[in-house]
């Protein structure tokens, strides 16, 4: 395989956007957390200057405005925003959530005489590589590394002049289709007022190399590391750009190494497969891997609207399987039961866990005791070799 570049970037949690997907998610997590199975969220938030707006579709729970618009607040402080132009105490905030459409939910939910079926139709995509031991692609892997550890400084006091709003971006040089090193880096920082480019350089140089193995920075240029490449960066947040809900996609996902079904994650419950299927088809991916029966695997999953079963189930390993891919087609059908229900269930998605999921990615993390990134498990390693 010939040599060639491959460059993906991260948004950190006080990136506009993510200051949607975090609000939008609490909004699931509140919901969800009155343990009613039937529970129902699609929520969208966009922020601008010192305003916030929610819109969208619940079912479940009686939550009243004040309380969800008193929730919103916290995330934004939690995120860290104390800034004239977006403040957690005294932006304004609107909520315009309402019931869910009765027809979604005749088609969605279960009843006597059919199986509860998925939220919408659509395509989603998991995928799995070698690159790093969280079995994720290492450009976006880092990218997000970089990011977490910046915030982790921030908000503990060691690195007082960085500010929420910021983004990363490594390209990766790849050699016989394995990250050989990094070639360039940027890093652009939301920070105080006063600092330059070179001041924030050196703030955030430390967590670069903290979130990168030192083989893969050995040759990197200083010409090459880029740190706020416009100069100032004072304004940011949603007082430098407005945000949106479900806009980083692909920030969520492989940071572009796999194909994405078009899908946001935030904001939505469980029986949304765009999000549930999603989350099952990296499962699989990655357990397939982590089983040695593939160094890559993508799967994609395709639903109907109201329809329980897949109607589509596709194994790709890009040629490095070592059994054959109709095998591992059958074999994760046989293994995981991939109805909406089913998908919840194996995955225990109906639980309060989405927050954590709003920054960083949704994908390569750590599952936690509290059911966080259950997705994330490689508990099907065994199954798959004895099926196989």
């Amino acid at each position: 395989m010939r040599p060639y570049l491959f460059t993906s970037e991260s948004v950190s949690e006080g990136h506009p956007d993510k200051v949607c997907d975090r609000i939008s998610d609490m909004v699931v997590d509140t919901y969800l957390s009155s343990g009613d199975p039937q529970t129902r969220v699609a929520c969208e938030t966009l922020t601008t200057t010192n305003k916030v707006v929610l819109a969208g579709e619940v079912r479940g729970p009686s939550i009243s405005k004040d309380q969800i618009i008193s929730q919103v607040r916290d995330c934004i402080k939690d995120i860290g925003y104390e800034q004239d132009g977006f403040h957690w105490q005294n932006c304004d905030i609107q909520s315009f959530l309402h019931e869910q459409s009765s027809d979604i939910a005749m088609g969605v939910d279960s009843g006597s005489n059919k199986e509860e079926g998925a939220g919408d139709q659509g395509i989603m995509f998991g995928y799995a590589c070698l690159d790093t031991d969280s079995l994720m692609p290492a450009p976006i892997h880092y990218s997000h590394q970089i990011l977490r550890k910046m915030a982790q400084a921030r908000k503990d006091g060691s690195a007082p002049g960085l500010e929420p709003d910021s983004k990363s971006q490594v390209t990766m040089l790849y050699e016989n289709g394995k990250p050989s090193k990094v070639t360039s880096l940027v890093i652009s920082s939301q920070h105080k007022e006063g600092l330059s480019p070179s001041d924030v350089k050196e703030i955030v140089k430390p967590y670069v190399y903290e979130s990168i193995p030192n083989e893969l920075l050995e040759g990197l240029k200083d010409d090459e590391f880029y740190v706020n490449p416009t100069g100032n960066f004072v304004i940011g947040g949603p007082d430098g750009d407005s945000g949106l809900t479900g806009r980083k996609i692909i920030v969520d996902t492989y940071g572009g190494a796999a194909p994405h079904g078009g899908g946001a994650f935030s904001g939505k419950d469980p029986s949304k497969v765009d999000r549930s299927a999603a989350y099952a088809s990296r499962y699989l991916a990655k357990n397939i891997v982590a089983a040695n029966l593939a160094d890559e695997c993508t799967i994609q999953l395709s639903y109907a609207i109201g329809v329980s079963k897949p109607l589509s189930v596709y194994v790709n390993t890009n040629g490095t399987n070592k059994v054959d891919e109709q095998k591992i087609e059958k074999s994760v059908q046989d293994l995981f039961d991939l109805s909406p229900r089913g998908i919840r269930e194996h995955l225990k998605l109906t639980n309060a866990i989405y927050v954590p999921t709003s920054a960083y990615g949704h994908f390569g993390r750590e599952p936690t005791e509290q059911g966080h990134f259950t997705w994330e498990k490689t508990d099907l390693v065994d199954s798959l070799k004895n099926l196989l």
